[in-house]
């Protein structure tokens, strides 16, 4: 039997109300999401905020945990009169802070509907308790709880970083956030956020048509529990991090020190640095931070391109013997310095000439001065700009010149300039060796961050290998990248190292009057091998610089310090980075560096300091 056309279209009208009753059975009996959604008038929700994860470090030493603190939320809908002394009284705000808001949320009741907003944040336990007592005479005000961070060690500021409140355009970025949500936003806080945040919970109360609160929806059926966040174990020692930082008050610079074997960050200071109190309270404190202009936000660590300086020789070293321009029996003269037409790259005095050990021990600029040269005038079958090229090549083979890849934020690739550059200075071909000759004694267009010079550290310690510098450690929740277990190898053979090793062992441990850069920094029976660094600063005295690791064979922690106009690398940086080594493996310092220890932590060099 055929079915005439309007028997088809009754057929199909009939099916699409079938379809659509259906659906709205679904919507409103059976699937329950509809019932509960956020915007149902007749349902409360009340947030469950969940505990951060906890920051230890590698000893299992809380860096970072957490106290309970309580925000007073108000449901505009179901405010009666109240006495508005009375609850700022409980509360400890001025009348004036009450009746703003009140008269805020009046105007924007339209918006905010039957939604509960929050009048005050982070109350403390004690300050709650005078509320929750007479909590029953303010009908639609109510305590929220939520975790806030605490700093059981004063260990690292900048490191740790800081937690707070999300604003618009966090929002646009996150969509599994929401107003009133906390985030980390800086250091480790920041980098881990996705383990430490946890997931939020929630409460489902029901509302009768007087706006009344009735009791829980199916007896807390529907109710979501929050997930703390996950525990985070970081590379960082606590006490030597604390240790760093008072060796640093007073002074501009940094400290960071790796356990070369691991990569692993022992310690990363960055002076001055932002004090632990401020964290758990950062919008009471955010505007004088601002204001201090030594600028303690900025995390001179991994943030500041620097020139190297003296210890940058290394690594010319350690080109040369590659290419095969010297070997560690060649001398080179030195009178004062360099000569080179009219020119003078100068130096200081010492006995003429030097092999590589002695260059190394002596800090011989006109020595690094030939290396270049050598590497860079091969003849005309080699034009200048490409050996620097290659140059270059070897240069970043050590990690300079890019970021390392570290799992801190905001990390700095600093700079290695190559014949583009200089073609853009000068003119192609327009220019030679001596016109780069800087570049000899980590001076020029050099800049990296003391992170680069601590993993240079560990590269020289390793013999030729380093493995990503990293903060986080593996655990059973939290897996590190792969890429932090990867030796990555220089373009310098591994046999040439040694060699380097013997010159750094020297500068500190050759004795006084020998002509080591580095005698203050040695300590007995640690073997610290070491080099000093004096870089040139246009806005003031120079900035000192060390690098060292310990003990010689089979080294356990590398560091690199630097400190700004604190002159030459022994005044300042050397003494810092050995004492935090000492520490480190000696677990305090020798009565006989007592004096050294206290001349450190006393020193201050602010004044010295440009801010402007």
């Amino acid at each position: 039997m055929k079915l005439d056309k309007s028997n088809k279209l009754k057929i199909g009208l009939a099916a699409a109300v079938a379809i659509l009753l259906a659906k709205l059975f679904v919507i409103q009996i059976v699937d329950e999401r509809y019932k509960i959604d956020a915007s149902n008038n007749s349902m409360v929700y009340t947030m469950i905020y969940p505990p951060r994860g906890i920051i230890d470090d590698r000893n299992g030493k809380i860096l970072v945990g957490n106290k309970i603190a309580y925000d007073l939320v108000v449901t505009p809908k179901e405010v009666e009169e109240f006495d508005t002394l009375a609850l700022c009284r409980a509360i400890g705000v001025p009348e004036e802070f009450v009746k703003e808001k009140m008269a805020e949320y009046y105007r924007n009741r339209r918006r905010i509907g039957y939604q509960s907003v929050v009048m005050l944040k982070q109350m403390t336990p004690e300050r709650y308790m005078k509320f929750a007592e007479i909590a029953y005479k303010f009908p639609g005000f109510r305590g929220q709880a939520r975790s806030i961070r605490e700093y059981p060690y004063n260990a690292g500021g900048n490191l740790l970083g800081y937690v707070s409140e999300v604003d618009a355009d966090f929002l646009k970025k996150h969509e599994d956030y929401s107003a009133g949500d906390y985030a980390g936003k800086t250091g480790i806080e920041a980098t881990c956020e996705q383990y430490l945040k946890g997931e939020k919970g929630y409460n489902i109360y029901l509302r009768n048509s007087h706006n009344k609160i009735e009791g829980r929806y199916r007896d807390g059926e529907m109710d979501k529990e929050a997930v703390p966040g996950m525990d985070i174990t970081t590379t960082i020692d606590a006490e030597l991090q604390h240790y760093g930082q008072m060796l640093m008050q007073n002074k501009v610079g940094s400290l960071v020190a790796i356990e070369p074997s691991t990569g692993e960050i022992l310690t990363l200071v960055s002076s001055p640095g932002i004090d632990v109190d401020m964290l758990a309270d950062i919008g009471s404190h955010y505007n004088e931070i601002l204001a201090n202009p030594y600028k303690p936000m900025f995390n001179r660590a991994v943030q500041s391109a620097y020139p190297p300086g003296s210890v940058f020789k290394l690594v010319n070293a350690l080109i040369g013997l590659q290419e095969g321009v010297l070997t560690p029996e060649t001398e080179y003269p030195c009178s004062m310095g360099y000569h080179f037409g009219r020119n003078k790259l100068g130096c200081h005095a010492h006995r003429s000439p030097l092999n590589l050990e002695e260059s190394i021990m002596m800090s011989c600029n006109a020595y690094y001065c030939y290396v270049l040269r050598n590497l860079l005038e091969k003849g005309d079958s080699v034009s200048v700009g490409d050996a620097l090229d290659e140059w270059s090549r070897y240069v970043r083979s050590f990690g300079f010149g890019e970021k390392l890849g570290s799992d801190f934020p905001s990390e700095l690739g600093g700079t290695i300039p190559d014949s583009g550059y200089y073609d853009r200075i000068y003119g192609k071909g327009r220019w030679k060796a001596t016109n780069v000759i800087s570049l000899s004694i980590g001076q020029g267009e050099i800049g990296c961050t003391p992170l680069h010079l601590a993993n240079l550290c560990a590269t020289i310690a390793n013999r030729g290998y380093y493995y990503i510098p990293h903060l986080i450690k593996d655990s059973e929740k939290v897996r590190i990248d792969p890429k932090y277990k990867e030796r990555h190898y220089t373009m310098v053979d591994t046999v040439h190292f040694p060699k380097v090793i013997e010159g750094m062992y020297m500068a500190v441990n050759a004795g006084y009057g020998s002509g080591g850069t580095a005698t203050i920094a040695a300590v007995d029976g640690l073997d610290i091998c070491g080099k000093t660094g004096t870089a040139q600063n246009p806005r003031g005295d120079d900035n000192s610089v060390f690098i060292c690791f310990a003990p010689k064979d089979n080294p356990r922690i590398a560091v690199a310090a630097y400190v700004e106009n604190g002159s030459f690398g022994a005044r300042w940086a050397a003494p810092l980075a050995s004492l935090l080594v000492e520490k480190y493996l000696s677990g305090d310092i020798s009565e006989a560096r007592k004096p050294l220890e206290k001349r450190m932590m006393e020193g201050n060099l602010l004044d010295k300091v440009k801010t402007d």
